[in-house]
Formats: C-alpha cells, sequence, structure tokens
C-alpha cells in the first residue's frame, strides 16, 4: 500500500495517508477547525525492492568478463612455511624402532 501526499487548499497543511490503491481520495482536511477541501499530489513514486538474483547487471556478466576480472585481481597472500636459517639443520623425527616379536 503506497503513501499519498496531501495538501489543503484552505490552510496549506501537508500530511501524508497510508492508503490502499482501492481506498476513495481524502476530501476534508484533518486540521482542527479547518473545514477545507483537500487535493492529493503527485508523488515521486513508490520504492521497489528487487529481491533475489537477476535484477543487477553484475548478475548477467560474461565469462571473458569474470575471467578478465580474475586476472586483475591481486594475487592471494598464500601462508608461507618459516624458512629455515642457513647453517641450521631440521631436526628430524626419531627413528621408529623395530618391532620384534617378545613372547619367546
Amino acid at each position: 500500500m503506497p503513501n499519498y501526499d496531501y495538501e489543503c487548499l484552505e490552510c496549506g497543511k501537508r500530511f501524508e495517508v497510508f492508503q490502499s490503491m482501492n481506498d476513495a481520495k481524502l476530501t476534508d482536511c484533518p486540521q482542527e477547525g479547518c473545514d477545507g477541501k483537500v487535493r492529493r499530489l503527485l508523488g515521486t513514486g513508490g520504492g521497489i525492492i528487487f529481491k533475489g538474483s537477476g535484477f543487477y547487471q553484475t548478475d548477467y556478466r560474461s565469462a571473458s568478463y569474470e575471467k578478465g576480472a580474475k586476472a586483475d585481481k591481486p594475487p592471494e597472500k598464500s601462508e608461507s612455511k618459516p624458512e629455515s636459517k642457513p647453517g641450521t639443520k631440521k631436526a628430524e623425527p626419531a627413528a621408529a624402532k623395530p618391532s620384534g616379536d617378545s613372547s619367546k
């Protein structure tokens, strides 16, 4: 349901009314002590809300555009492994003991 703007022809009061499109236009001013007639003003229209996909230009990008956009994007930084300093040895895991049969 839209909001309608009205203006009183007698006192000049402007007001807004939330009413159905099927409701009759208002004719009398709601201001106390004013029995003037009102006219409905032309509004800028109601706001439209688009929900879902397919309403925006970016929803219909071509495959070549998307490929170019990925090429223009700076590379993502991945987590780098800490570098070992020269001259230091990495700790090697201890050799596993051979499993012998101890049930003699």
